[in-house]
């Protein structure tokens, strides 16, 4: 019974003990009249892009780094800052390109089909912002004969233009719908004020890559089972990506960034930056990897180890093409990495970049993340199409493989021997 009284006592104590300390009803921190910030969301960030590598921001020395044998002066040695960025650690394959292809052929199926649902925000294709694609039924077309014939003539080839009848998807009719928000003219003076419309532009994309290039870039040379096979056959899903030209290497860069957003929302998370092609400066400083004065991703001065074998795929000697294990290219990830990760950013096939060729262009960029950009319409002079090509590919020769190298094609044409990665910018905090 004493124990009972003293238990009670006790509890009786802790009560009048806490009373002393209650606290008054909570009050919202912003009225105190001070100033605490406001964070724009608390929403969670995304983790590390799948297949990417971080270059971390740094200082270099741009341009050649060996004699220029052409002389054609087109660059200058000059030191530049680079910020932090995301890289493909290997150039865009067939795989990748052919998720793109897939998923705008079955946003346009599924559209034909009546696979939508009205709604606000569209996530489906073709420029109809109230149209969401159900990807759900989307995922079920089977592209067999039957279901072809479905389809009708805005998916399929015209009869006039299949072989022994047979119903197949015309590559001509798969057709991205691009929509862009121009930055650049935003953000000139003489345009202040201007309503956002104006500097929103949509366009239509043709995606499908130009399988003919091999046939076309070489002539009186046997190159068919190439262009047959090299997009088509799954022996070559991990090879790089040829035939796209720079306008469609920017539509995947669109639908990239597109269907990460997505996901990201869908999820409730901080919408990310967009991807891009990267400007002439960074993939030099990305090849580098951090060797800032060498000729090429691995140092200098030769194209072989201490053993002989070869650095990359090149045209080796006068010809011997087959002497570095690739005929014409070879996996994207074949050979060793540079410092940062990067593979073949020397050989195997020439890289898009974002940037307009300029043979001046290094007198009057600046010296912070320099770049020099034109979105050149089609009705622009052919110098104005002109876009910066790096890294030389499997048919040059090894001085197209210096890290300093420029040169450059139309934004329209497309190559066997041209292809891209891609890069994102994110916040600090996912750089680790």
């Amino acid at each position: 019974m004493k124990n009972r009284f003293n238990q009670l006592l006790l509890l009786a104590f802790m009560l009048t003990f806490a009373s002393c300390f209650k606290k008054g009803k909570s009050k919202n921190p912003l009225d105190d009249g001070q100033l605490h910030g406001v964070a724009p969301s608390a929403k969670q960030s995304m983790g590390k892009p799948r297949g990417m590598v971080y270059i971390p921001p740094g200082t270099f020395h741009m341009g050649p780094s060996d004699e220029d044998v052409n002389y054609n002066y087109s660059a200058r040695n000059r030191q530049v800052s680079i910020p932090g960025f995301w890289m493909d650690a290997t150039e865009i394959t067939n795989n990748d390109y052919r998720q793109f292809v897939y998923w705008v052929r079955d946003s346009l199926a599924a559209k034909e089909l009546g696979y939508y649902k009205s709604s606000a925000g569209a996530s489906g294709n073709g420029g109809d912002s109230a149209i969401a694609i159900d990807w759900v039924k989307a995922r079920t077309i089977k592209y067999d004969a039957s279901n072809l014939e479905k389809l009708g003539n805005k998916l399929i080839l015209a009869p006039d233009n299949r072989l022994y009848g047979k119903a197949d998807i015309d590559p001509d009719k798969l057709i991205y719908r691009v929509e862009t928000f121009d930055l650049a003219e935003a953000a000139k003076r003489e345009n202040a004020g201007m309503a956002r419309n104006k500097f929103i532009k949509r366009y239509n994309q043709k995606i499908y890559p130009d399988t003919l290039v091999w046939m076309r870039d070489f002539s009186y040379s046997y190159n068919e089972p190439m262009t047959k096979r090299y997009f088509s056959h799954p022996a070559f899903g991990n090879y790089p990506v040829v035939g796209v030209n720079w306008k469609q290497a920017v539509a995947f860069c669109h639908w990239r960034t597109h269907i990460q957003n997505a996901a990201l929302e869908k999820k409730k998370m901080a919408v990310e930056s967009d991807y891009r092609l990267p400007s002439e400066a960074e993939w030099e400083y990305a090849a580098r990897g951090g060797r800032t004065n060498s000729m090429f991703p691995w140092g200098n001065y030769y194209l072989r180890n201490k053993k002989g074998c070869l650095l990359a795929n090149f045209k080796p000697g006068r010809g011997n093409y087959a002497e570095d294990g690739g005929f014409y290219t070879v996996r994207a990830d074949a050979y060793w990495p540079n410092d940062y990760g990067l593979y073949n950013m020397s050989g195997n096939v020439a890289e898009w970049t974002s940037s307009l060729f300029s043979e001046s262009a290094y007198n009057f960029m600046s010296d912070m993340s320099p770049d020099v950009r034109w979105d050149a319409k089609d009705s622009d002079p052919p110098l104005m199409k002109r876009k910066v090509v790096r890294g030389g590919s499997w048919k040059d020769v090894g001085y197209f493989l210096q890290t300093s190298t420029r040169v450059f094609e139309y934004q329209d044409t497309a190559k066997s021997y041209i292809g891209f990665r891609c890069v994102i910018d994110l916040a600090p905090r996912m750089r680790k």
